[in-house]
């Protein structure tokens, strides 16, 4: 009986369909078009013999047998990279910039998948400002950055357009007649100026009550009922709700999360196609 060999770039596109949960953001992460990875998927399942996804019009689910076979598609994929890292002499690096009101609290899993995908790849993750990001990124310190739109900016590959909010702490009250407190993030923010030109141009009076070095500092002033803050809900610190509605105030845009990247080919482009990939799904959840 002749052996059915496994074709890896369709064993890799069934992993990142389970994983991704969706055909439209396993092609990212594999840069195949959607009906590509289809096709992979399709000659897999008549090499095995057997169904792996069930599609139906609202999400993908894994088929009894593809629950199975993920594992050692996993380990397979994972025998693959640790056989051809053996002649690779050292490590290759990637230098990640993430604009701090991008990189939520999925950041660590993602990270961490990047990771146990590909061992022999040295990744460096730097948080910060879109602005000061982008400037290292031209530096060429940084060999790609996930960032807000930038004024005067006009390149980057479009991940994702984020919604936004006006939240607050389930306790806290607006004073009748007081300016609204805002917590913001210090300059430069892009989110900051978003928020002020939005309210100025409602006719909505606000002062800063805090501003922080952090995403993380001004969920916290936001949890300690400081004031109303600007954020994307998967941002959002435990029990925050929506005052803006409550308020009247002014909705807020969608805000674009771009990729700027000079990483050309390799296993630093791969796992910036998983990233992207990843980043696609949970900002556009």
């Amino acid at each position: 009986m002749a052996i059915r060999r496994l074709d890896l770039d369709a064993v890799q596109a069934f992993v990142h369909i389970a994983e991704l949960g969706s055909f439209t953001r396993a092609a990212d992460a594999c840069q195949m078009t959607q009906s590509a990875v289809s096709l992979k998927l399709k000659r897999l399942e008549e090499r095995l013999d057997c169904r792996l996804v069930d599609r139906t019009p609202r999400h993908v689910q894994l088929s009894s047998q593809g629950e199975a076979f993920l594992h050692h598609a996993q380990e397979l994929l994972a025998v693959h990279d640790r056989a051809t890292a053996t002649i690779t002499a050292s490590r290759e690096r990637l230098a990640i910039g993430i604009s701090d009101h991008v990189a939520g609290p999925e950041l660590p899993a993602l990270i961490a998948r990047m990771n146990d995908q590909d061992r022999q790849l040295l990744i460096e993750v730097r948080i910060g400002s879109s602005g000061d990001l982008l400037q290292s990124f031209d530096r060429r310190e940084l060999d790609a950055v996930i960032v807000r739109l930038h004024v005067g900016r006009t390149d980057g590959e479009m991940l994702a357009h984020e919604r936004f909010g006006w939240y607050a702490s389930p306790t806290w009250k607006h004073r009748a007649g007081e300016p609204l407190p805002l917590a913001t993030l210090a300059e430069p923010c892009g989110v900051r100026v978003m928020a002020g030109q939005v309210l100025d141009e409602a006719g909505v009076s606000w002062t800063e009550a805090f501003v922080g070095g952090g995403v993380a500092a001004v969920c916290a002033a936001v949890t300690a009922g400081l004031g109303v803050s600007a954020l994307a809900k998967r941002m959002l610190p435990l029990g925050a709700v929506d005052v803006g509605e409550t308020l009247g105030l002014p909705e807020l845009p969608r805000l674009p999360v771009l990729l700027h990247s000079r990483v050309g080919s390799g296993r630093a482009h791969d796992a910036m196609a998983r990233l992207a990939a990843a980043f696609r799904g949970v900002a556009n959840a």
